[in-house]
């Protein structure tokens, strides 16, 4: 397998993985804060508008857990045999101003703007990937700059199974 098939491959697994975390976050952001969310589905209207009409972007951050770190999207490309990267995550030009984080167990709600002004300030550790760019959030800092932060139960978890 070459270079590009194995990346569309990975990206595809990721892709997978994002999609059914944020089916999983829609069933807890009703359940817990009373939002109902309406995605949108097409390429049309995510790049057009966004996620959903409520204007949430949804991360899933697999590698939390391990690292106790959340990584902010800055920007991104979607090859990484790509030259320029493109505006993305928190500097998306779409009609998101809250930005939620998170895995399975612990979930952080974040007003984008505010993650703008922490990665501005330049004080967390940039990290530059062949298809991203972005930053890390300590957990400790997650905690105190969120907005709101939503522990998921096992019964949660095992729905999401």
């Amino acid at each position: 397998m070459d270079g590009v098939t194995k990346y569309k491959k990975y990206y595809q697994e990721c892709l997978e993985k994002g999609l059914e975390y944020q089916d999983f976050v829609t069933g807890l952001l009703l359940k817990e804060v009373g939002i109902p969310l309406s995605s949108l589905s097409s390429r049309k209207y995510q790049y057009s508008v966004g996620e959903n009409l409520q204007g949430i972007e949804i991360k899933f951050d697999d590698k939390y857990n391990k690292t106790g770190n959340l990584y902010i999207e800055v920007k991104e490309k979607s090859n990484p045999k790509n030259i320029n990267y493109i505006n993305s995550g928190i500097y998306r030009n779409d009609n998101s101003w809250i930005y939620l984080i998170g895995n399975y167990e612990e979930i952080f709600i974040f007003g984008k703007s505010h993650l703008k002004l922490i990665y501005e300030k330049g004080k967390n550790i940039k990290i530059k990937k062949p298809t991203s760019i972005g930053f890390l959030l300590k957990k400790e800092d997650a905690e105190k700059y969120c907005i709101k932060k939503i522990k998921t139960s096992k019964n949660d978890r095992r729905k999401s199974r």
